[in-house]
């Protein structure tokens, strides 16, 4: 299904990472579903700024009924159901390697708020989303990742390990869901310059990132909001089940 045909929606698509993947695909004709929890204004704002082709709808995502209700609204709004989700919603977490906790102080709890929104956020809105799918014979799930799974250089242990159970998440809904033209697929970027959740990282460590880097370029949301249209598109519809990494080579799976 070509792009400009798609619902796209965009898990904490206000912000960051999300609000560039939205803004992507508003550029390419999608109709944009952009998800929020608390960014209200921002969520508002970019509505505003895309015009008829955008909804934006507050959702929990870890809430399986404000999500079956989002799905309804957006589906209602613009005539024909989600046909894309892009899971990147990430819950209470900045990359602040000085105040990351460590293997002796890092709590279950901890562990417990990432694994909430990576692995039950995504059921949500997959489960959510198979039923129209199925029906349409069309459907596109990508899963955002992180580099840090290969090569973690910084142990942020609970964002990590959430990050490296979304990847065997996404193999098996893969396998589960490939029957019915459903791809699942996910993509990992690097540490993205900058993003609230990066905003803590020093200018030092983006430039060890760039000097360490073939492309020698630290990765932009932009570059893998890119990537997320190719997993989107046409052009990726034989390819399920897999992670693609996005950052400039600087980790080589």
């Amino acid at each position: 299904m070509e792009l400009q045909k798609q619902v796209i929606l965009v898990t904490g698509g206000a912000r960051g990472l999300g609000k560039e993947i939205v803004k992507a695909f508003a550029n390419e004709g999608a109709k944009v579903v952009i998800n929020y929890f608390q960014s209200e204004a921002k969520a508002h704002n970019l509505k505003e700024e895309i015009g008829e082709n955008a909804i934006a709808i507050q959702a929990d995502i870890r809430n399986r009924e404000q999500v079956d209700s989002m799905f309804l609204q957006a589906k209602q709004h613009f005539n024909q159901p989600i046909t894309t989700v892009i899971n990147n919603a990430l819950i209470n977490f900045r990359f602040d390697p000085v105040a990351r906790k460590n293997a002796e102080n890092i709590s279950w709890e901890d562990y417990h708020v990432q694994l909430e929104g990576a692995i039950r956020g995504a059921l949500h809105t997959t489960q959510a989303a198979v039923s129209d799918m199925k029906e349409i014979g069309f459907g596109r799930i990508v899963m955002i990742g992180t580099n840090l799974v290969q090569n973690p250089v910084v142990a942020y242990h609970d964002y990590n390990t959430s990050k490296a159970a979304l990847l065997g998440f996404t193999r098996n809904m893969a396998k589960d869901l490939g029957a019915y033209r459903i791809n699942v697929n996910m993509i990992s970027g690097g540490l993205l310059q900058t993003t609230d959740a990066s905003s803590a990282t020093s200018e030092e460590v983006f430039q060890l990132i760039k000097d360490s880097t073939p492309l020698q370029k630290v990765t932009t949301p932009e570059d893998v909001a890119s990537a997320v249209l190719f997993f989107a598109s046409p052009w990726s519809k034989g390819v399920t089940g897999q992670n693609l990494v996005v950052d400039g080579g600087l980790v080589m799976d």
